[in-house]
């Protein structure tokens, strides 16, 4: 039973500590958020199995870290407003070419990361080009383009 909590607190804690962060950590991801990454995991594993290096203690703290993950998305799926709380909603950034600060730095997402995408994904390199650049749920942003009138 000690794994079982042992790993829905772990589980939280990452959880708290990530929507916390916010969304930009899941933006790009540096040489330090990598090896932060690889710190955090190997923190989060001693955690996790204590002293107890067997199969079965892995297996069950396994099981349980999935479980708790599916009555997450069925809280999602049943509770309306949770899914905004656990995962956040898409914010505009961009509107005809007019930045938001305010919402980019609540999310903090700068003008070169917008333009930066934009340039990536669709060629555009001035923001009067981007008809809507979102911040999607997932950390990503998401650039509609105007549209080209011919």
């Amino acid at each position: 039973m000690d794994m079982v909590l042992r790993a829905l607190a772990i589980y939280l804690i990452l959880m708290v500590v990530f929507k916390i962060a916010g969304r930009r950590t899941l933006l790009q991801m540096t040489s330090f958020d990598l090896i932060l990454l690889l710190i955090i995991s190997e923190a989060t594993q001693q955690a996790l199995l204590g002293n107890d290096f067997s199969v079965t203690g892995a297996m069950l703290t396994i099981v349980t870290l999935i479980v708790v993950d599916m009555l997450f998305g069925l809280i999602k799926k049943y509770f309306p407003g949770a899914d905004d709380f656990l995962d956040n909603t898409p914010v505009i950034l961009v509107e005809n070419g007019y930045l938001f600060q305010d919402k980019m730095k609540k999310v903090d997402v700068s003008c070169d990361d917008i333009l930066l995408t934009a340039r990536i994904d669709h060629g555009i390199t001035k923001l009067a080009e981007i008809k809507f650049a979102i911040l999607e749920r997932n950390g990503h942003i998401s650039i509609i383009p105007e549209s080209k009138s011919s």
